[in-house]
């Protein structure tokens, strides 16, 4: 089996760093971010982060995320 192991950019570092997830998953060019009560403020506080640190990242949610209390946060 070939597994190929995922690189955190410095961007994705401080981010994680930072807001803390409590739980979060790595993707290829991110990360999910899960558990998520409070989601409206949670992914206002990530985009605030992501805008006053001059990240270069994106958040992003759809309404199946909402299912399991999730948000991306990927590279751009």
């Amino acid at each position: 089996m070939n597994h190929t192991e995922i690189q955190i950019s410095s961007d994705l570092q401080k981010f994680i760093d930072k807001f803390e997830p409590s739980k979060f998953k790595m993707m290829t060019k991110g990360i999910e971010i899960r558990g998520v009560n409070d989601m409206h403020r949670n992914v206002s506080l990530a985009k605030a982060l992501i805008e006053k640190m001059k990240l270069n990242l994106t958040v992003t949610h759809t309404a199946d995320m909402l299912a399991y209390g999730g948000f991306e946060v990927t590279y751009r």
